[in-house]
């Protein structure tokens, strides 16, 4: 009968004890996790960090690419242009050309008709009159050309450009400087800034032929 109290003290101090939560008994365990936890946010980070890097890489790639496309259609938009523009003057250059000999006809025209006789509308008047129709038409024959890129330029006192004229003769000229155009038979023409027909001209000659 004295012994009883004794077991209910060891089976009470066993229960006491197993009732003990585990984490207070093992801190160290406790500590384990912990290092674990930090340990999985850490590879966890450092792949995000690499996808997010991969990311920025496959947007610059595209970015890049998508200037380079940008590029290549303004290139390619600008050499269409060009390409159209070229088309149309060579479209109109045969067809310009040939009516160049038609005001070539009415300028020579023009040209022959004595001067004395246009200065006396009373006796010639019908001269008089053929002489302005005739200029009118060609007034605006060279209107027309002028409106598809084709002008005219007239290169007497310059110094002669075989780039841009075509010299007939030589002739030596007392007070002219030589290598300049002192006559002009044929006037030249350009279209959208390339010769169409050379200018027709006479050059002065040096005498010392230098």
């Amino acid at each position: 009968m004295t012994r009883l109290p004794a077991v209910r003290s060891a089976a009470f101090a066993r229960r006491q004890y197993s009732d003990k939560p585990a984490d207070e008994a093992s801190p160290k365990a406790e500590e384990a996790k912990a290092g674990e936890a930090k340990a999985v946010s850490a590879e966890e980070f450092a792949k995000l960090q690499k996808q997010v890097e991969e990311k920025d890489a496959k947007i610059k790639e595209l970015k890049d690419a998508y200037l380079r496309s940008l590029a290549d259609t303004e290139n390619l938009r600008t050499r269409s242009k060009t390409e159209l523009d070229n088309m149309k003057v060579f479209a109109i250059q045969k067809f310009a050309k040939d009516l160049l000999d038609t005001v070539d006809i009415l300028e020579l025209a023009l040209k022959h008709v004595p001067k004395e006789h246009l200065s006396d509308k009373t006796n010639h008047k019908s001269l008089n009159d053929l002489f302005e129709g005739v200029d009118m038409t060609m007034g605006n024959l060279l209107k027309t050309l002028e409106r598809h890129g084709v002008e005219s330029f007239d290169p007497i006192d310059k110094v002669y450009d075989p780039n841009t004229s075509h010299a007939l003769y030589q002739v030596p000229m007392p007070g002219k400087e030589p290598g300049t155009v002192f006559s002009v038979e044929k006037r030249g023409y350009i279209i959208k800034g390339r010769v169409l027909r050379p200018a027709q001209v006479g050059v002065v000659l040096d005498p010392n032929g230098n």
